[in-house]
């Protein structure tokens, strides 16, 4: 089967109805980026943080995944399909689909405030228990904070994905503003062989040397179209 490599923003979720930061009415416009996404943010007022994602996080069971997220899925079928998504909920796998690298954490997680990327203390939280209190304790005894990978903290799986995104035989972007380093420069890593497809309605800035294929279509009815044209492919 070919590598089909997806990388995923904001955009794809937006379709289910999820807050993007960004886009204007977003939720930078209500919080600053300051306070509740930086390490700093969250020493000042980890109450005040840890509200913010308890609050995004009762908003999952409310949304289900778009046509775009389950097109992703049925991919599987044809491809050897591994996503790299910047998004934080669990839309994707809700989906179906089996292969998802969270550049940006987990919304569904919760970690420790010491150390926040050992594996041994990232717990996941259920339905019944969706909100993180302050009291609560991961297993090295810290506060229990969100698995969020905030602005200027390392992201431990860009290595991976960026190696993932060296072996692809397709590379497709979704609904990314292709802002946010260190995920935008993933397709960098893109061999020259292997034809990436853009998926948005706007122009998106490209400083990528390799060319593409924009469909400017939102990623529902651009993943339609993409579908179409890569079950052509599929076992050429």
């Amino acid at each position: 089967m070919k590598k089909l490599v997806v990388l995923t923003g904001a955009g794809m979720s937006a379709e289910s109805g999820i807050s993007t930061f960004r886009d204007s009415g977003g939720l930078w416009e209500q919080h600053r980026v300051e306070d509740v996404a930086t390490i700093e943010g969250y020493i000042r007022n980890p109450q005040l943080v840890i509200d913010f994602y308890n609050e995004r996080r009762r908003q999952l069971p409310t949304v289900k995944p778009c046509r775009g997220h389950e097109l992703l899925a049925a991919l599987e079928q044809d491809f050897d399909v591994t996503i790299i998504t910047q998004n934080v909920d669990d839309l994707h796998e809700r989906a179906g689909s089996t292969k998802v690298i969270h550049l940006h954490g987990e919304l569904m997680k919760a970690t420790s405030s010491r150390n926040p990327n050992d594996p041994s203390q990232i717990i996941t939280l259920d339905a019944d228990h969706m909100d993180i209190k302050m009291g609560d304790q991961a297993a090295d005894g810290s506060q229990l904070r969100p698995f969020i990978v905030w602005f200027g903290e390392a992201v431990p799986e860009i290595e991976r994905a960026a190696e993932i995104s060296s072996e692809a035989d397709i590379y497709v972007v979704i609904g990314t503003s292709l802002n946010v380093y260190p995920a935008a420069g993933l397709v960098q890593f893109v061999p020259d062989r292997a034809p990436i497809y853009l998926i948005d309605p706007k122009d998106v800035p490209w400083t990528a040397g390799h060319r593409y294929r924009h469909i400017k279509k939102g990623a529902s009815e651009g993943m339609e179209e993409l579908t179409k044209m890569l079950k052509l492919i599929a076992y050429d």
